[in-house]
């Protein structure tokens, strides 16, 4: 069992940046990939981005981030992070972070189905 929290979500005006955090209370968070996923109101959950574990960990991007976002991670404090630039309305919702088994690569990690711990969620606005 992992528990993950987030933090960082708040109000934040078109072409802002924000930093999300995700943290982990166990140790055994660094044999997990970690993704992040955001879900806006009358929509499906859907991938961010995805990072593997370990000290080489590839990243993964859903096409939409268009090189806004980097999802990094650092398993001795137990953390990864999702730093968003230059936010559009559009990415306004609820981001959520979670652990998968490393069973993959990005087709595996953009899979919503894989992973089996996720954080309650932030809440991110973004003003036109």
């Amino acid at each position: 069992q992992i528990q993950l929290a987030e933090s960082g979500g708040k109000l934040v005006q078109t072409g802002g940046s924000l930093r999300l955090s995700c943290t982990a209370q166990e140790t055994y968070f660094s044999s997990y990939a970690v993704g992040w996923f955001r879900q806006a109101p009358g929509k499906e959950r859907e991938v961010v981005a995805a990072i593997t574990l370990g000290g080489g960990s590839a990243q993964h991007y859903a096409d939409f981030v268009e090189g806004r976002f980097a999802i990094s991670r650092d398993n001795r404090r137990k953390k990864a992070w999702l730093q968003m630039n230059n936010l559009k309305p559009e990415d306004a919702g609820v981001y959520y972070c979670a652990a998968a088994p490393q069973r993959g690569g990005g087709d595996y990690l953009r899979q919503e189905s894989n992973y089996i711990y996720w954080g309650q969620g932030t809440q991110v606005t973004v003003s036109s």
